[in-house]
């Protein structure tokens, strides 16, 4: 049996991990992907406190899981099918089973986070890997020279358009409203960055192609000629395993109270997928630390 079982290791995942491990704790760190969580796909880090020379989201955690496995965590790639909590089994434990094996713990954290949502244009499954994309570091370098389109106004849209057109010959950006949701800041770098195009007021009704995207057509019928098509709309929380378990706000985000701790007893949630998180980095390595040691003190109370 474990102390903790911790389900995701993305930074929040992976601090609660660091936290939870050197204070004494066997734990358990789950991940069906590679630990570093959606920041790893961001390709500019400017804000995280004390790191002045990171330049992207996968430098930053490069080694953060080294740094857990250093005080004893384990981490395995496994992904987490259940979570079954004490109230239902004879003695005080959770049980975790993963598509591998099963697992129990005396608390758990959920640091599942939040994957990017799709815009719903006709052609965006067909076309995904085929000149849809939803990483700008993942698949910017084979649009060198080329044409492409950004989906969105928030701060990832913005910076994932300035991050494109370092690479691309030209970028259109495209917001459904008339004026943007990002930093100010990085709307004044959008304005001044001569091969961004802005187009407001507009949605990508289609992308069509042949093996891969050659265009689109926009709510107004207007037809664009892209070469690539990067959709940032917002993230969709991934609360499968906990959504009926505790209590979640309008929004399918966990709520949680001041030590992380959930509605039910025993289970911590951290980081993207619990209610008013910020989505950022730093306040989800928070968020991870404060559940560990909550969770820490609630197994020393054994409730």
């Amino acid at each position: 049996m474990y102390d903790i079982i911790i389900i995701g290791a993305g930074p929040a995942g992976l601090s609660a991990g660091i936290y939870a491990s050197r204070l004494g704790a066997k734990t358990l760190i789950l991940e069906k992907l590679n630990p570093g969580g959606q920041i790893t796909l961001s390709s500019e880090i400017e804000n995280y406190p004390g790191v002045c020379e990171v330049k992207s989201g996968l430098e930053l955690m490069m080694c953060w899981p080294e740094q857990a496995k250093k005080f004893g965590a384990e981490i395995k790639s496994e992904e987490v099918k259940e979570i079954v909590p004490s109230s239902q089994l004879q003695v005080p434990k959770w049980k975790i089973t993963t598509h591998k094996s099963e697992y129990t713990a005396k608390a758990v954290i959920v640091a599942t986070g939040a994957t990017p949502k799709k815009a719903g244009f006709e052609g965006e499954i067909e076309y995904t890997g085929k000149g849809v994309s939803y990483c700008a570091v993942c698949d910017g370098f084979f649009y060198k020279d080329k044409i492409v389109a950004v989906i969105g106004g928030g701060d990832t849209a913005l910076e994932e358009a300035l991050y494109l057109s370092k690479i691309a010959k030209k970028v259109y950006l495209i917001h459904r409203r008339d004026k943007f949701r990002a930093a100010p800041i990085t709307q004044k770098k959008v304005l001044n960055t001569p091969n961004i195009e802005i187009i407001y007021n507009e949605n990508v009704k289609k992308v069509y192609g042949n093996q891969f995207v050659e265009g689109i057509i926009l709510s107004s019928n207007k037809e664009i000629k892209v070469d690539g098509v990067f959709v940032f709309v917002g993230m969709k929380v991934n609360n499968e395993l906990v959504k009926d378990l505790a209590k979640l706000n309008e929004w399918g985000e966990v709520k949680v109270n001041l030590n992380m701790q959930t509605s039910l007893k025993g289970l911590y949630a951290a980081g993207d997928i619990r209610e008013n998180a910020v989505k950022q980095v730093v306040a989800a390595a928070g968020d991870g630390a404060v559940a560990a040691i909550n969770a820490l003190k609630y197994i020393e109370k054994g409730e």
